[in-house]
């Protein structure tokens, strides 16, 4: 199932529910509605600047660039990098999993692909600003740094475990 699908699934799942809220409670769906599309159009803007990122970083990291960097070399620097390449890197999680394997395929050392797959899942750099927006930056600072670093030693722990 495509993330196509799954978006279709979900708005789906949503209207239906926006159909029941209006058989109960016609005033409060009314209410909903327009709320939900305020958060729309006050995130909107901000969305379209993340998919734009978006499109910059798969144009100027192509995966040939990211495996050279993220090899055998100098361990300590490929760990960082491959953390800090899925820290910025954007789209669903499954997307990780085929360019780490063509990672470990090219030489990669695993701490470092562990690290890169864990920070691309849990920490987001080119979503920082939509997460501070929605939370506050000292919550999206924090949350993202420890979990940076806890993709760090996951990645390290997993190195001793192969």
């Amino acid at each position: 199932m495509t993330i196509v699908h799954t978006g279709l699934i979900y708005l789906l799942l949503v209207g239906l529910a926006y159909l029941w809220t209006l058989s109960r409670d016609k005033q409060k769906a009314q209410v909903a509605i327009k709320s939900g599309a305020r958060a729309l159009l006050n995130i909107l803007p901000l969305l379209l600047a993340i998919f734009a990122l978006v499109g910059l970083f798969q144009e100027f990291l192509p995966p040939e660039l990211i495996e050279s960097v993220l090899g055998k070399g100098n361990r300590l620097l490929s760990l960082l990098m491959g953390g800090l390449l899925g820290a910025i890197a954007i789209g669903p999680p499954l997307a990780a999993y085929p360019i780490a394997g063509s990672l470990l395929a090219n030489g990669a050392w695993p701490p470092t692909v562990a690290a890169f797959i864990l920070a691309w899942i849990s920490v987001g750099i080119v979503t920082l600003p939509f997460e501070a927006t929605i939370f506050s930056w000292r919550f999206a600072l924090v949350r993202n740094g420890l979990t940076f670093i806890a993709a760090l030693f996951s990645g390290l722990l997993l190195g001793g475990l192969l």
